[in-house]
Order: structure tokens, then sequence, then C-alpha cells
């Protein structure tokens, strides 16, 4: 556990704030956002996930995040709230982690086991119940197509590739059906129409330039005087390589040229469990 899960402290304060305000009776994107909020200022930590050399685990790092782990946490404490009664442990909030982050919900001490693509997790998720990608529905919605091949490409970057390079087909064979998954996004020239339509902890993927991928960053929206703004874990040294509550996504999107547009998938809750 001490490998494998970092920040009890931190996490033992956010769940007490929340029972303690009544987060729990609010609908799943305002607990999120609440969570990711609490979490505001936590540093900006990169690759907090490859922990072994073979084995896969859930894994939880509160002390610091990246993009993708920020906004799972978020969304893991806003969902182990409703889903049961305190008191809450540590393998509780994992639990909740592996529902999100592994194909089917099911880590299986293989690293492929792991969704390692937005794209997948979002399609997975949705199937599984658990959250709707909206993004097809919004206005000026239109479908991207392009070959995944950035993790086979870059195996060198990944401690789990490095050390056990039979997996190297395997992911490509995993990036190949990625590919063929149905793929919508709102370029950037649409976003600010469609603000409106987003909500609160909706989750929020940044689409990129990129020939060999369909999103570079994620973070949640939240939402501020009619505006939809942007919150994320950046690496950015001029934004103080932490978790930040950030400008408007549409104005986000302007400050880079390689990015393209949005994806929006809306979590949903998990049925309770029968510990009430």
């Amino acid at each position: 556990m001490g490998t494998v899960f970092k920040g009890e402290k931190r996490f033992k304060s956010l769940m007490a704030k929340a029972e303690r305000e009544g987060w729990r009776k609010l609908p799943i994107g305002e607990r999120t956002a609440r969570f990711g909020k609490a979490m505001l200022s936590v540093p900006y930590v990169n690759y907090t996930l490859e922990v072994h050399d073979r084995i896969e685990s859930p894994v939880v790092n509160l002390d610091g995040m990246d993009c993708w782990t920020y906004y799972e946490n978020a969304l893991g404490m806003a969902r182990l709230l409703a889903y049961k009664p305190g008191p809450y442990s540590k393998g509780d909030l994992l639990h909740m982690i592996e529902l999100e982050r592994y194909r089917s919900g099911r880590c299986t001490g293989s690293y492929l086991s792991r969704m390692h693509h937005l794209e997948e997790v979002f399609y997975d998720n949705q199937k599984r119940g658990l959250a709707t990608n909206v993004t097809a529905n919004l206005p000026g919605a239109c479908r991207m197509q392009r070959e995944m091949k950035y993790m086979t490409s870059a195996w060198r970057d990944y401690r789990y590739l490095r050390n056990n390079r039979d997996l190297i087909p395997k992911m490509a064979q995993i990036e190949k059906r990625i590919t063929c998954l149905p793929f919508y996004h709102i370029p950037k020239s649409r976003v600010r129409s469609v603000e409106k339509y987003l909500k609160d902890g909706d989750i929020c993927a940044i689409t990129t330039t990129w020939k060999h991928s369909y999103t570079s960053h994620v973070g949640l929206i939240v939402k501020q005087g009619g505006r939809a703004r942007f919150m994320h874990a950046t690496s950015q040294r001029s934004k103080g390589r932490k978790m930040v509550l950030d400008a408007p996504i549409s104005d986000y999107l302007r400050g880079s040229s390689k990015h393209a547009g949005i994806v929006i998938c809306r979590p949903k809750d998990l049925p309770p469990s029968g510990f009430w």
C-alpha cells in the first residue's frame, strides 16, 4: 500500500470536508468540481503510475498529479462519497480508480489491462454506463480520423514497455483498435458557442493537431459567470506546474496552435453499495 497510495492525509481531509459540507447531496458533476477545486495548487508530477517494471496495479498519488490522474482522483472521490458511507479507506478510492482506469473496470496485474488512451476510456466507460460522451450531440461536432500509434512509437518513454518489449506488439494491436473507434470533437473555432452546454465536472479532453493521436491533455470544466473555465494540472512553469483553475476553455485553446478542439465526457454515479 505504501507503493500504490500516497497522500493519505489529504485524502482523509478531503473526504471529511466533503461530508462536513454536505457535498454528497450535489450532482456528480458538481461534486467532482468541488474535489478538483479543493486540490488546486497540488504540484504537477508526471509518471506517478509507473511504480514497477512489470506488475500493474491501481495507483493513487494525491501529493502530485498529472492532468489525467487529477481528473481521475477528483472523480473517484466524488463517486466514493455517494457510493458508500464512511469511514473511507485507501482501498475504497483505489477501487474507484480501478473502475475508471482499467478496461471493463478490472486490473489483471498486466500493464495492458490499463487503458492508456482517453479515447478508449471514454468509449469503455460509456459502454459500461459510467459516463456519456456528449460530444457528437453538441453543435458543430465533427468526426476526426487518426492512425493511433504514439505509445508504440515512443515506447522508450514508458517504464513497463522498456522493461517488457513483448508488450509492444500487443500495444500496437490496441492502438489499431482505437484507430477504428468513432471519434468526434468540437473544433477550436466552434468551442465558444458550445460553452453554454457544458456543465460543472465535465471531463474535457483537448484534441491535438498531431497526426498520430487524438488527444494531448485533459481537465475538468467549471462554470463561472456564464463561462466554462478549464481546471487542469499544468506542466507549464509560467503557471506554476500545479493544479490550476485556468481561463475559459475557448480562450485556453487559443493559447497554442497545437490545440485542435475539445471532447466532452459526462461522468455518472455508480449504483450505491450495499453498505448503505
